[in-house]
């Protein structure tokens, strides 16, 4: 984690607590650069965390616009969030939501090799349902498995505000 975030009171540094945003959310948008235009894709997603250096596993199909960009321009921007609850307040600046968040920037690889992939997927899966799964070199050679080596993120959570009374003088 290095880049610093503008609202420094909702920033989350607390690794355990980062950790706990990536199990509760199960969807990442990823944002990559096709030619002079964005292109954000939501996707399942599963992660590794080891000594403060987070990975994210997806997979898709094997041919695809996804894919296309992805070999011109493995640089990606990721988006994950979670604990998303609209709140109501007297005045309409005290409307808005909570919510907790990752986002960070990386590099995206594909995964060829079968034991690659099914490391990959078996993290997927664990992260989406917390089950272990097995998988065999015929089940993975359908798919491609993207890796990304998230290089620099931040962590941010929004919780429910205080209540206070507004004077409507």
């Amino acid at each position: 984690m290095k880049k610093g975030i503008t609202r420094r009171e909702k920033q989350v540094t607390d690794i355990n607590e980062i950790i706990g945003i990536l199990d509760r959310a199960k969807i990442v948008h990823v944002g990559m650069v096709d030619g002079a235009m964005p292109y954000v894709v939501p996707m399942n997603y599963g992660y590794t965390m080891e000594e403060g250096k987070l990975t994210l596993y997806l997979h898709g199909a094997t041919q695809g616009r996804k894919l296309d960009i992805l070999r011109e321009n493995p640089n990606v921007f990721i988006e994950i969030d979670t604990d998303i609850t609209p709140f109501e307040g007297k005045a309409a600046c005290q409307y808005g939501t909570t919510y907790s968040s990752v986002m960070g920037e990386g590099v995206a690889r594909l995964v060829e090799d079968p034991e690659g992939k099914m490391a990959g997927l078996g993290i997927l899966m664990k992260t989406q349902t917390g089950r272990d799964f097995d998988f065999s070199e015929k089940m993975v050679a359908g798919v491609t498995v993207i890796k990304i080596n998230i290089t620099e993120f931040t962590a941010k959570k929004r919780p429910m505000p205080k209540r206070e009374i507004i004077s409507e003088e």
